[in-house]
């Protein structure tokens, strides 16, 4: 359909009533709405007719629906009124953008974005809004509700708390989540904007969850200071449980992780029997990488990084009163696929026979030190059989459980087939 014939059409309906509409104004607003947004034209038209009576104060050339929506109901495409709490600020990325966060209602919460060119106001955190003809698309994976220049937004004088509601973590879908979950496994940060990464689990499984750290965080975006929020600041400890309310749940690869920054996250005195999803595989241990064996971690509480030789951690510099610790960083291969795996210091001990004090006995009174713990762990573990299980996550297999297996002469004739292929 020509935007200008829908143009042309809203005009003369406005027209008709009185009105002295700016025709180039309304094609603008198409275009954005169409091209921008994705919108089809029939919605646009329906928009921006609505959108301009109401600016002309003429009734009777079309509506929009005005009803209120519940935010679980959303689905991308939607035009949509709701009435919500704003329960998460984040920076924006881009000059473009006023404002980012997450905005809740009993049913539950989502991600928005306000665009800078209408000028919008701003909305304070913990305050309820009415926000009428908003539209949703879709952000990595989930819908997203856009705050565009036709968006009228109210402040609403309400203060009504909002219980969210509890899923369970094998339910997560892209978006927003709340979850009781423990605290299960610290992982080493693998970037420096890390402030905390790890595992969370409840009875229905586990979830990669990570905090940024957050620079900048004190601007809402819009010019003024963003108001002081309990976003997830603080790092969890280990074998705690807590009650998370809206979490970021995105999705990578095919596999979701939870991002705490735009969480409130409370203690919980209870305990979570953790139902494990994991992988099992049988193959050859065909590679020891460097950094397995004896290695050094930062003490600061909290960070738990590897240190170089010099005793150097990429956050807190030299550290000379370093703990030591063992782990295998190596790849199992089962015939058909390779696979990273990690293995921290109980089964590292379990496979080579190797306790962490002998361990550090033997670095600091032998000539080649650490890399003498690394030799003889990969002499001990390279090429032999191993039943691995644990949990993948980011293309590497977290070992939670490996046995020695003893190599059965029956499958050599099969492996040796598939290995040369079929014969010319």
């Amino acid at each position: 359909m020509n935007l200008s014939e829908v143009t042309e059409r809203i005009s003369r309906k406005l027209e008709t009533k009185g009105a002295q509409p700016d025709r180039q104004k309304i094609e603008s607003r198409l275009h954005r709405l169409v091209e921008e947004f994705g919108v089809n034209v029939n919605e646009a038209e329906r928009t921006v007719t609505a959108d301009l009576a109401r600016e002309h104060n003429v009734t009777g050339v079309g509506n929009t629906s005005t009803e209120l929506r519940p935010i679980n109901e959303i689905v991308p495409n939607d035009w949509v009124t709701i009435e919500g709490k704003i329960v998460a600020l984040t920076p924006p990325l881009s000059p473009s953008i006023a404002q980012t966060g997450i905005i809740a209602d009993s049913s539950g919460a989502m991600r928005f974005v306000t665009w800078a060119r209408g000028n919008p106001p701003a909305m304070e955190y913990g305050q309820w809004y009415r926000l009428e003809s908003a539209v949703v698309d879709e952000y990595k994976g989930a819908p997203n509700l856009k705050i565009h220049s036709g968006t009228t937004i109210s402040q609403m004088e309400k203060d009504a708390p909002l219980l969210p509601s509890i899923t369970p973590i094998a339910e997560l879908k892209p978006g927003v989540g709340s979850v009781r979950a423990k605290f299960i496994q610290e992982w080493d940060a693998s970037h420096d904007r890390m402030l905390q990464t790890g595992l969370l689990g409840d009875e229905t499984g586990t979830i990669k969850f990570v905090i940024w750290k957050e620079e900048g965080a004190g601007s809402s975006g819009t010019g003024q200071a963003a108001p002081k929020e309990p976003l997830g600041k603080d790092k969890l400890e280990l074998d705690a449980v807590y009650n998370i309310f809206y979490a970021t749940v995105d999705e990578y690869n095919g596999r979701l992780s939870l991002a705490l920054n735009t969480a409130m996250y409370i203690a919980d005195e209870g305990d979570i029997e953790v139902g494990r999803t994991e992988t099992e595989i049988q193959g050859a241990l065909v590679h020891v990488a460097p950094g397995s064996g004896l290695i050094k971690r930062c003490p600061v509480e909290g960070c738990n990084r590897t240190l170089s030789r010099q005793n150097y951690c990429p956050v807190h510099e030299i550290q000379p009163e370093f703990r030591y610790d063992l782990r295998l960083k190596a790849v199992l291969d089962d015939g058909i696929r390779a696979r990273n795996v990690l293995m921290q210091r109980e089964i590292v001990e379990a496979l080579t026979g190797i306790a962490l004090e002998e361990a550090i006995e033997i670095a600091e009174t032998n000539p080649l030190g650490m890399d003498e713990i690394f030799y003889r762990v990969r002499n001990t573990v390279l090429g032999r059989y191993y039943t691995c299980s644990g949990s993948e996550f980011g293309g590497r297999m977290l070992v939670n459980s490996c046995t020695p297996i003893v190599f059965s002469p029956e499958e050599l004739a099969s492996l040796l087939n598939r290995a040369g292929g079929e014969p010319a």
